[in-house]
């Protein structure tokens, strides 16, 4: 999708609107559509400025202030209103005004937000058209919040597990770079006058004036395979590669399985409390999935459709545990589907918090080890062959 800039009339009034579309003549149409005259249109420009993170539409806390308003009394346009009038940054405020025009029109809530699908994601648009059905906008919006909150707390767990692995990893390689090429080198200066040098000396002498005569060309190297496995790390099709590989360890491709799982649970749960229909909700959840499990989500939601009990469908296509389907088939005799799937997440959730802890207890130290034992080496190397230049001396 394309962002448009248009100036149209509308009202009487020459206005600009900002217009999400598959090409120009896609958001002429719609604005036609929404009986405004269009002067001109143009593809929305962009600053020549460098690169940088501009702050994202917060969504969980659009959900969470336009719940309190509609929970206070105000009704849906008016919540927007409100909201619009308290922006802080200009392209929230485009963005309340986006909304407000569309619901002007008279338009459903969700329908607006689906006119903006670089902003609110699906799983938002369909939470907030489920609600309209139902008439519990408000409770619809708090579920969503949470369902965020807990995705937030978890992705956050991740990080903070893998934040000290990556300084450890960041010390110990500039700790080895200033050996190899700093210290290593002075030092094999001092060895190179030596008569009669060990091996470890010969090494070391020839490391120094491998370093002396190349070092421009040793340190581009190295920056250019910094710059390579950053750029590596950056790429979701590399990242994706290595995920996989990962995942087919025998230990973590049960922890994966268990998190997928998790996210689908904790979603169906938000989708079927909102008021969707079981086979809309389970449809929707399963775009979550990732790709390896197309064929499972398919296969099972084909079967309940001819009428197999969901727990049944599950188990049938390895998208449930062994405490999850009985937990289903409880809630399938005595009702409330969207309440048990919540318990499902949050006991796997309680189960992935145990293993990540244990992870964290383990490889730190490892890596500690391995890193320490590497500098270490080097060291060692480096003290060699004074103490065997001292034992001959002595001999």
């Amino acid at each position: 999708m394309t962002t448009f800039e248009a100036r149209v009339v509308r009202d009487a009034r020459v206005c600009v609107e900002r217009i999400e579309a598959s090409d120009a003549a896609h958001a002429r149409a719609r604005l036609v559509d929404d009986d405004c005259q269009v002067v001109s249109i143009r593809r929305a420009g962009r600053a020549l400025t460098m690169p940088s993170r501009s702050p994202r539409f917060d969504v969980p806390l659009f959900a969470y202030e336009l719940g309190a308003l509609l929970d206070a009394g105000l009704t849906v346009v008016e919540a927007i209103e409100a909201l619009r009038e308290k922006a802080a940054r200009a392209a929230d405020g485009r963005i309340f005004g986006n909304l407000l025009n569309a619901m002007y029109d008279g338009l459903p809530c969700s329908v607006a937000l689906a006119r903006l699908p670089s902003t609110f994601p699906p799983l938002f648009v369909a939470s907030v058209a489920a609600s309209e059905h139902t008439g519990h906008l408000a409770a619809a919006l708090l579920r969503y919040r949470q369902y965020e909150q807990h995705v937030e707390t978890l992705r956050k767990r991740l990080q903070a597990a893998m934040t000290y692995p990556a300084i450890v990893i960041a010390a110990g390689a500039a700790i080895l770079v200033f050996l190899l090429f700093y210290v290593v080198p002075r030092f094999a200066a001092v060895l190179q006058s030596a008569p009669h040098l060990p091996a470890t000396g010969r090494l070391l002498v020839g490391w120094g004036a491998l370093v002396d005569a190349h070092r421009s060309a040793l340190l581009m190297g190295l920056g250019l395979m910094a710059t390579a496995l950053v750029y590596a790390g950056r790429s979701p099709d590399v990242r994706s590669r290595l995920m996989a590989a990962m995942w087919r360890l025998p230990r973590l491709r049960e922890h994966h399985e268990r998190f997928v799982l998790t996210r689908f649970y904790r979603t169906l749960g938000m989708l079927l409390g909102g008021g969707m229909p079981a086979v809309d909700a389970i449809a929707l959840a399963s775009g979550l999935l990732p790709a390896s499990y197309a064929h499972a989500s398919v296969g099972a939601l084909a079967q309940i459709r001819a009428g197999m009990p969901m727990s049944d469908a599950f188990l049938a296509h390895g998208l449930t545990t062994a405490v999850a389907v009985r937990l289903l088939r409880v809630a399938e005799r005595g009702g409330g589907i969207d309440t048990m799937c919540e318990r499902i997440a949050q006991f796997h959730d309680a189960s992935l918090a145990r293993a990540l802890d244990t992870f964290s207890r383990v490889f730190e130290p490892v890596l500690m080890l391995i890193v320490g034992g590497v500098i270490g080496l080097v060291v060692f190397l480096l003290y060699m062959p004074i103490f065997e230049l001292a034992g001959s001396l002595q001999g």
